[in-house]
């Protein structure tokens, strides 16, 4: 055990990130005498624009449908506490943790999964499009705001997180892995490849591990959350999982004649909390398992370190095979999907078409484009606009926008 840095850190196990030892940045700066580089790097995340769109990106509810659903902001905020939480409990560095989290969305289009969908349907003959590479590239590359260098100069450490929370991009022998098996990594990751090295083929730190299970928690307890206020499921139809089933019986028993917001309330909460304590106990025993004293270890450790029991993997793949029928596939949630596929779509073919149609400075230099440079331009463009942003530009540039209430 080492201490921290910084005021009031905890001590640090030796298999944490130190940020004493980071690898740098790409483009070398003076060290801060008050923040350690993770402390850093969260706040340049926080004050980028890129974060500050998320305020009006949305994750299963687009824009008009109330203010009290998710959108991509407030569960970036409620991924970052989740993040914390399991790196306070297993002494890993939490700065770097919710960084990662804080990070781990800024790359996603409009409309939610949706627009991912369309936009790499748009983009399949220039290299598609990935949400988390999209993310790398808007901190490496599209947020200009520095004077020396372009993007936001983060961390080594950082980086390496943002772009394979979810594990290795490739066997050793460089064969990517995964959903890129068979194919070739994408356009921003390779691209960033070229200038530094971020160790494709092992795990990440155990940082990013808790940044990425964060992620599935929040998402599937709070989109629970949503479908049921937004009236998609009812409480009841919770008894078709076990694991919410259990909840609800435990809920009920202790509650009886509950009102129904706070019965709600009551079953989400129980959901994070099992499964946030499954993954701090899952976490040491895979620590007593591989005993890491480096972070190095973690990587090279061949499986993921902070992850959920098999028990707890079983019953949250239940549960998000749930959510998947009965909230995302529900009839009024793809039908709202269907009309903001054609936003996307119409906006791509009319901006690649005519990109000098693009304000500026997104059309500067376009004419001199190859078609593919062209393509990933106006990705950039589409894929950083909020909701709102993308339905006022389709009214500015069709005669017939959706109606979307």
């Amino acid at each position: 055990m080492r201490p921290g840095i910084g005021y009031g850190a905890q001590p640090l196990a030796d298999y944490a990130e130190h940020p004493g030892e980071s690898r740098g940045r790409l483009v070398p700066e003076p060290e801060s005498p008050t923040r350690t580089p993770y402390q850093r790097d969260r706040d340049r995340i926080i004050h980028s624009s890129a974060f500050r769109r998320l305020k009006h990106k949305t994750q299963v509810f687009v824009y008009h449908e109330g203010d009290h659903f998710r959108t991509r902001l407030t569960h970036t905020i409620e991924v970052s506490q989740i993040a914390r939480a399991l790196a306070r409990a297993l002494k890993l560095d939490e700065d770097l943790a919710e960084c990662l989290a804080l990070a781990h969305d800024l790359g996603h289009t409009p409309f939610g999964h949706e627009g991912e969908d369309v936009m790499h349907e748009c983009m399949a003959p220039y290299d598609g499009f990935d949400h988390n590479a999209q993310s790398l590239r808007v901190v490496t590359h599209l947020e200009q705001r520095y004077a020396e260098f372009n993007g936001l100069n983060l961390s080594w450490e950082t980086l390496e997180g943002l772009v394979k929370h979810n594990g290795p991009l490739v066997s050793p022998d460089g064969k990517p892995l995964g959903k890129f098996a068979g194919s070739q990594l994408p356009f921003a990751i390779r691209e960033y490849a070229k200038q530094q090295d971020l160790l494709f083929d092992t795990w990440p730190g155990g940082e990013a591990q808790a940044a990425a299970i964060a992620d599935d928690i929040a998402y599937d307890a709070h989109d629970l959350d949503d479908g049921l206020r937004a009236g998609l499921i009812k409480v009841d139809d919770l008894r078709d999982v076990p694991f919410l089933r259990a909840i609800l019986e435990e809920v009920d028993g202790k509650y009886p004649g509950l009102e129904e917001q706070r019965r709600i309330h009551e079953i989400v909460r129980r959901s994070i909390t099992r499964m946030v304590e499954d993954v701090i106990n899952q976490g040491f025993r895979q620590l007593e398992k591989h005993k890491p004293s480096s972070a190095d270890d973690i990587r090279k450790a061949g499986e993921c370190m902070v992850t959920f029991s098999q028990e707890m993997a079983a019953a949250e793949r239940e549960v998000k095979a749930f959510l998947f029928a009965r909230v995302y596939r529900h009839p009024d949630v793809l039908a709202v999907r269907k009309l903001v596929a054609g936003v996307v779509r119409d906006l791509f073919a009319k901006f690649h078409g005519g990109p000098d149609v693009m304000p500026s400075p997104w059309n500067r230099g376009v004419d001199t484009m190859s078609e593919a440079a062209r393509a990933r331009r106006v990705c950039d463009y589409i894929a950083g606009m909020t909701d709102r942003y993308a339905i006022d530009e389709h009214r500015r540039l069709f005669d017939h926008t959706p109606e979307l209430g």
